[in-house]
């Protein structure tokens, strides 16, 4: 086996399977591959993997188009529902989409991906439950999953999980009793955390996210309300030195999905913020992602506004996924709010991020909003109409710097360095 290097896949459909993979792109051996349209892939398997792709876009989309839309997206999310967790009892038994995933890996979907890897012995690790029951069924042996979600459907799992192969790298306690749930033997699930982009965490120390955090905190919580309540505890966690000054205006960044959905909460948000960018007060950054539809509406948005793009707000694009996320990554050094629909990103507060959080779509972002809750660094969000008036009020209270603070202490920010760690220490003993 090759010192410290793993096959690492993902796959593209959203951002959430190939945003959980780019941390680990020091150790991807050649490169971080795209289960669905790498370079090798056979055509036959491309188009079953665009069809998945244009399904999952098109019922994203619905979510937000209407009345009839929502029917047809609730329809859909149906047959994607999570079972309820309690009570806890044996969820083992596979059901019909376990069933239909196994007829399309037995009819070839990802078989080109594993006759690529097996040139070399490495660890297969997958950001996505498909590849890794292919890895599974074609009888690789180091096989290992990152679960980008709080919570799971079945499908996730081998038909048999007594006698898979496939090893759990898990963000949360609760994926961890979900899981077991399924069938999985313990000793196949490492709860982790979330990989998070290293250059956030500032490495094993999180000197960076300690760094961001101090810069953080004066502007959601200018009055110190909550910083001189927790002044003792914020100064041994994060510095002795701290000063409560920060180096950059309030700033909020508003993310779209990969499917483009709900991008027209943006509107509201410039709308209602619209005098305090003008007056300097605040920055606004709009996150586009890859997609150009979404980048031009949101220069439409700015026009309406007479306001010009980079004067208090910035419009984050690239048509380079990799490259968006590096962006993204540098943005969130100045980010003191993250205002997102509850999918992966819900484990970006991990750097120290209150998230407002949009209307979930799909159950695992059910589950997701509610972890978020739990912990306290979650809000849902107000009328978009009246961003100003309620977020000047989390602000004034100091609830968005407690949540900042719950997201940073109550959760696992070691993600990436967790799961590099175990995937090779676990290699190791097969």
């Amino acid at each position: 086996m090759k010192a410290k290097k793993a096959w690492v896949v993902s796959i593209d459909m959203g951002y959430g399977h190939q945003r959980a993979a780019a941390p680990l792109k020091d150790i991807a051996y050649e490169r971080i591959i795209t289960a669905n349209n790498d370079s090798f892939i056979h055509e036959k398997e491309k188009k079953m993997w665009q069809q998945f792709r244009t399904l999952y876009e098109f019922v994203s989309r619905l979510s937000s188009a209407g009345m009839f839309g929502r029917h047809i997206f609730n329809l859909y999310d149906k047959i994607q529902q999570i079972s309820p967790f309690y009570p806890f009892r044996d969820l083992s038994k596979p059901d019909l989409r376990v069933w239909y995933t196994y007829r399309l890996i037995k009819k070839g979907l990802c078989k080109s991906l594993i006759e690529y890897i097996k040139k070399e012995d490495l660890p297969f690790v997958a950001t996505f439950f498909i590849p890794a029951l292919a890895a599974d069924y074609y009888g690789l042996k180091k096989i290992f999953c990152i679960v980008t979600d709080t919570d799971i459907t079945r499908v996730w799992v081998a038909m048999d999980p007594k006698r898979s192969n496939i090893v759990y790298l898990v963000p949360t306690e609760h994926t961890v009793k979900r899981l077991k749930e399924y069938g999985v033997p313990e000793k196949n699930i490492i709860l982790t955390g979330f990989p998070l982009p290293k250059e956030n965490l500032g490495g094993r120390n999180f000197k960076n996210v300690r760094k961001d955090l101090s810069m953080r905190l004066p502007n959601l919580d200018p009055k110190r309300v909550y910083i001189n309540r927790h002044k003792g505890d914020i100064k041994e966690y994060l510095s002795k030195n701290v000063n409560f000054k920060s180096n950059h205006k309030l700033t909020l960044t508003y993310v779209v999905g990969g499917a483009g959905a709900e991008k027209e909460i943006a509107f509201s948000i410039i709308k209602s913020l619209k005098k305090k960018i003008q007056a300097g007060e605040m920055v606004v950054n709009l996150v586009a992602g890859t997609r150009m539809d979404v980048t031009d509406y949101f220069k439409e948005i700015l026009k309406k506004q007479n306001i010009e793009e980079g004067k208090g707000v910035n419009i984050i694009f690239n048509l380079d996924i990799y490259k968006y996320f590096e962006d993204f990554n540098k943005c969130l050094r100045t980010t003191d709010v993250l205002w997102t629909k509850p999918s992966e990103l819900c484990f970006y507060t991990s750097l120290g991020l209150p998230i407002i959080l949009a209307p979930p779509i799909g159950a695992h972002e059910i589950y997701n909003k509610k972890w978020l809750i739990d912990i306290n660094s979650g809000f849902e969000q107000e009328d978009p109409d009246y961003t100003d008036e309620w977020m000047t009020d989390l602000i004034d209270t100091g609830r968005l710097a407690e949540g900042a603070w719950e997201g940073y202490l109550e959760t696992i920010p070691g993600g990436t360095y967790n799961i590099i760690d175990a995937i090779f220490n676990h290699s190791k003993q097969k």
